[in-house]
């Protein structure tokens, strides 16, 4: 009976966090599109952000604590992960996108999954530790469905979120509703985006030590990245206490940001910029001020995920990097965008697992080889601030 438990509510998870995805996905799009087509919508942006802040102080509670509740709630299972979080980080961020803030989706699609979940188990009335569990099948339904990587999305659950021997017995069920949640999104008609690697270089001494230097390259972006956006949040929060106004002013900030620089192509998720590192050699300027935008509106309260942007930051500076180690831009690029994620996320595994979902096994110990040195150059910085707690978990 209990075997049968942890296969059907796996399902549950699954078909629930796919579903809710595809629904994301597609309101993203639409409002990107919104956005990219009215260049107007940018002027709102301090006052959508000021709305969202609004709504989360009034009636948001614990759920404004995003996924580092979500974390807590599976490390410990203290606290509770609310069912308010799901319409509530939904509403956020396409408000976010739709006025041109620079964030990302995970964020949205592993709130969505857990909030979900944990309803699932409420429903249910499952005990704390069996609660901790189906809170993590929903961060990993949800990382899984919105990126089309099931098995990343399995084990960034597990290393992302918990510990010891809740790993083990996780495993099965999160692969069952990552695989769910992938699936279950397919069918509702979403296509993820497909990037192509090119020629992996072949194994030398020389390709390995270029491979290396990019790496400890990746992981002091990765470091620099974590480090301004709680840096940014940590002043702001310092100068302008209260949070509606602190999204007003981080609003006009990236408005500022927009009319300096001259270019739009630093807002929303950044696609655009990533096809560009895929195709050619682009500079490093587009990493910097992706990060810039990107730490600018998390850290001052607008919600999305990080993730996204990160893949941006990566495949672009790897890309820049082609032309001073002589290795072809899209190799890079795909070093960079698993290498930087995984390097600010601290979850080198699931990153290695994602290069190969996403382009194949030719470049699998190269994967190996930059996800975990950008890890190591990166120190404990981390992009999650409840991952690197010492939270002692609930019987």
């Amino acid at each position: 009976m209990k075997q049968m438990k942890w296969l059907l509510l796996p399902i549950a998870v699954g078909a629930s966090a796919g579903t809710v995805s595809a629904l994301f996905l597609v309101s993203l799009d639409f409002v990107t599109s919104l956005q990219t087509s009215h260049v107007w919508l940018l002027w709102l942006l301090p006052f959508g952000g000021a709305l969202v802040s609004y709504i989360y102080m009034k009636y948001g509670k614990d759920a404004g604590r995003g996924n580092n509740l979500v974390i807590e709630q599976i490390h410990s299972g203290s606290g509770s992960v609310p069912l308010r979080m799901a319409p509530l980080v939904l509403f956020g961020t396409l408000l976010t996108h739709l006025f041109g803030g620079s964030a990302g989706r995970e964020g949205t699609a592993v709130q969505l999954g857990s909030s979900l979940s944990a309803s699932i188990g409420k429903l249910f009335k499952l005990k704390v530790s069996d609660q901790r569990l189906i809170v993590l099948l929903g961060v990993s339904a949800g990382f899984a469905s919105v990126f089309g990587t099931p098995l990343a999305g399995t084990l960034f659950g597990l290393e992302v979120s918990t510990k010891g021997s809740l790993r083990f017995r996780a495993l099965l069920p999160c692969l069952v509703a990552s695989y769910m949640g992938h699936y279950v999104t397919l069918s509702w008609g979403i296509e993820h985006s497909h990037y192509v690697i090119g020629v992996v270089p072949g194994l030398d001494w020389l390709v390995i030590a270029k491979v290396t230097l990019a790496a400890i390259i990746f992981g002091v972006a990765a470091s620099l990245f974590v480090h301004l956006t709680s840096t940014i949040k940590k002043r702001m929060t310092q100068v302008i206490a209260h949070p509606v106004l602190r999204s007003f002013v981080g609003g006009c900030m990236i408005i500022a940001l927009v009319l300096i620089i001259g270019s739009r192509d630093y807002l929303g998720l950044g696609l655009p910029l990533m096809d560009a590192a895929f195709n050619s050699t682009v500079s490093f300027t587009d990493s910097i001020l992706k990060m810039l935008f990107t730490a600018v509106t998390l850290g001052t309260g607008f919600i999305g995920g990080e993730v996204t942007p990160l893949f941006v930051i990566g495949s672009t500076l790897g890309s820049a990097l082609s032309a001073f180690l002589s290795l072809s831009a899209p190799f890079l690029a795909a070093l960079g965008l698993v290498s930087i994620f995984g390097a600010a996320s601290k979850t080198p595994l699931a990153c290695i697992v994602l290069g190969l979902e996403l382009f194949g096994w030719d470049g699998a110990l190269y994967f190996i080889l930059a996800c975990y040195i950008s890890n190591l150059i990166s120190g404990r910085s981390n992009i999650y601030e409840a991952h690197i707690r010492n939270i002692q978990p609930k019987r």
